[in-house]
């Protein structure tokens, strides 16, 4: 779990990189919860994510924000933190330069800055957004959205309401070519404990691994 340092727009930023052994893995992006409330890449869901995409084979990065942990500059009200995911994702590619796929992962706050990456970059072919805080941003940016992907999102969460994700999803998914893939996790707030963390990287992988072996197949065919 190397520790590495990239250059971000507003300064250093401080990251965990995994490089897998194939030099055509997809790789993946994890990004972190509000760095106003406590969120680091060290976050439960965050490092799970981590270690599941790395487990899949992907060369995967974590990173913190500006202003959080070593990360240099300060919080920009999610407008500088968007450009932080785009050169964390130049820094991947830059590694990975024949990467077979590329996809972003999100938890709160980092799945709102994720689902924005995607949007500015349309090479992006897969994403999973946790508990999205559609109550608390604006997602009509997501027009048209660019892939399809999970959305996962708690039961019982108090501080975005289900409804509020299920309306986003719907509308995603009135869009040509676009399949959201949308799972309820049952008596789960927005905060996940263990057992509940697990139970959500168990969904991602099952749609990861679901969407890579759809790419696969055309190729074991020919």
């Amino acid at each position: 779990m190397p520790e590495v340092m990239f250059a971000g727009p507003d300064g250093r930023l401080e990251g965990r990189y995994h490089h897998a052994s194939d030099r055509n893995a997809p790789v993946a992006l994890i990004l972190h919860p509000h760095p106003l409330h406590g969120g680091t890449m060290n976050n439960r869901v965050v490092h799970a994510l981590y270690q599941r995409f790395q487990a899949m084979g992907f060369s995967t990065l974590r990173f913190n924000f500006r202003g959080v942990g070593r990360s240099q500059g300060k919080y920009d009200g999610g407008i500088g933190e968007i450009s932080d995911a785009a050169a964390a994702l130049d820094f991947l590619q830059a590694v990975n330069p024949a990467a077979s796929m590329l996809w972003v992962a999100g938890y709160s706050f980092g799945s709102y800055v994720g689902m924005q990456l995607l949007m500015r970059r349309p090479e992006m072919g897969g994403f999973v957004s946790i508990a999205a805080p559609a109550s608390h941003y604006d997602f009509g940016f997501l027009a048209p959205c660019p892939c399809s992907g999970l959305i996962l999102h708690g039961a019982e969460d108090e501080l975005v309401p289900e409804s509020a994700v299920r309306k986003l999803v719907d509308k995603l998914n009135t869009q040509r070519g676009i399949k959201i893939d949308y799972r309820v996790q049952p008596g789960t707030g927005h905060v996940f404990d263990a057992a509940q963390t697990e139970q959500a990287v168990d969904a991602a992988e099952d749609h990861v691994m679901s969407v890579l072996n759809r790419q696969r197949m055309p190729m074991a065919a020919d």
